[in-house]
C-alpha cells in the first residue's frame, strides 16, 4: 500500500458507449468544482483530451464506465504515471471499487487523504517474426495467442527463460497478469491471483490431449509462445486480432511501468469484491 493521495488537477472521462456515463460525469465535475478544483470532463476517446493527459496536465483521471473503460484508461495513463479512479456503471467491475451510488462519499474521503494508490503489473508483448520484433504492445489483463477464423485447434509451445514448459494442441494460450486472472483466464479455468503479485499466469484454452493445467511463472521471467501452425492470431487485452505465421513467436514479460488505481480502505477490498461476484454474475441475470 502506498502513501495517501490528494489530487489537485483531476479530469473526468467517460466511455460514451456506456449509458448514463455523461450524466454522472457532469455531476462529478460540478461536485469537484464546488470543492475548488477545476475538473474538465470529456470522452476517453477524445484526441485532444488524450494529448493533455500525455502532456501531464492532470494528476488524476476519473474513468466512468465498466472494466473495459478501465482497461482503456490504464493503457492511456500508465505510461504517464497518472492514477485512475474508476466509477462503476458496468456489470461486473472487477477493476473498480467505487459504485455509481457511492461516489460522493468516496470523493469526500479522497479529498481528505483517505485513499491509497495500488500498482498493478502490466505486460510488455512483442511479436517476433524471422528474428525481428514486428510489433509491441502493453497489456493490463492478458495476451492471447489462439486460433483464427477456422475452428481447428492450433499447435503452440510455451517456454520460460528459454526452458520449455509445455507443448499444446488447443484453441489457444492465455498469458495473464494477476489483474487478468479474473478475466478471460478465469473463464478458461485459471486460478485467481492477488493483484499485488508480479507473476505471469499461463492458461491453455480448450486443450486437446495436452497439458490442461495453468502454470504460474515466477516474477521477472520472460515467456515465449512459439507458433507451430497456421490459422493463429494474437490479441492483446481483447483488441483486434493480429495475424501470426508458423514459426513466429510472442514474447511476454513484465512491463516497465504499472497501472495505478485509487483505492480506499484495506487491501482486503479485492477479496470482498471477488466474493460478491462468485456464483452471481450479473451479466447473465439473476443467480440461481
Amino acid at each position: 500500500m502506498s502513501d495517501s493521495f490528494i489530487p489537485q488537477r483531476p479530469v473526468v472521462t467517460v466511455n460514451p458507449k456506456v449509458s448514463a456515463a455523461s450524466e454522472v460525469a457532469e455531476s462529478i465535475s460540478n461536485y469537484l468544482t464546488d470543492k475548488g478544483l477545476d475538473a474538465p470532463s470529456g470522452s476517453l476517446f477524445d484526441q485532444g483530451l488524450r494529448k493533455r493527459v500525455k502532456k501531464g496536465d492532470f494528476d488524476l483521471l476519473i474513468a466512468i464506465g465498466g472494466d473495459g473503460t478501465m482497461l482503456r484508461a490504464g493503457h492511456l495513463c500508465a505510461p504517464c504515471n497518472i492514477p485512475i479512479m474508476g466509477i462503476n456503471l458496468g456489470k461486473l467491475g472487477f477493476l473498480i471499487q467505487v459504485q455509481s451510488d457511492e461516489w460522493r462519499e468516496m470523493f469526500d474521503r479522497l479529498l481528505i487523504g483517505e485513499s491509497w494508490i495500488e500498482n498493478r503489473m502490466m505486460l510488455r508483448v512483442e511479436h517476433i517474426s524471422a528474428g525481428d520484433v514486428v510489433g509491441s504492445w502493453h497489456a493490463l489483463n492478458e495476451a492471447v495467442v489462439c486460433r483464427g477464423q477456422y475452428l481447428r485447434p492450433v499447435r503452440l509451445s510455451a517456454s520460460a527463460d528459454g526452458h520449455l514448459l509445455a507443448s499444446y494442441i488447443a484453441d489457444g494460450l492465455i498469458a495473464a497478469t494477476p489483474t487478468g486472472s479474473t478475466a478471460y483466464a478465469l473463464a478458461a479455468g485459471g486460478p485467481i491471483l492477488p493483484p499485488e503479485l508480479r507473476n505471469i499466469l499461463i492458461v491453455p484454452i480448450a486443450p486437446h490431449l495436452s497439458v490442461d493445467r495453468a502454470v504460474v511463472v515466477s516474477e521477472g521471467s520472460t515467456i515465449s509462445i512459439h507458433v507451430k501452425s497456421d490459422n493463429t492470431v494474437l490479441s492483446v487485452d481483447g483488441g483486434l486480432p493480429i495475424g501470426l505465421e508458423e514459426d513466429d513467436s510472442v514474447e511476454i514479460r513484465a512491463a516497465e511501468y504499472t497501472t495505478q488505481f485509487i483505492r480506499f480502505g484495506d487491501p482486503g477490498y479485492f477479496y470482498r469484491n471477488i466474493t460478491a461476484h462468485i456464483n452471481h454474475n450479473p451479466a447473465i441475470g439473476k443467480s440461481r
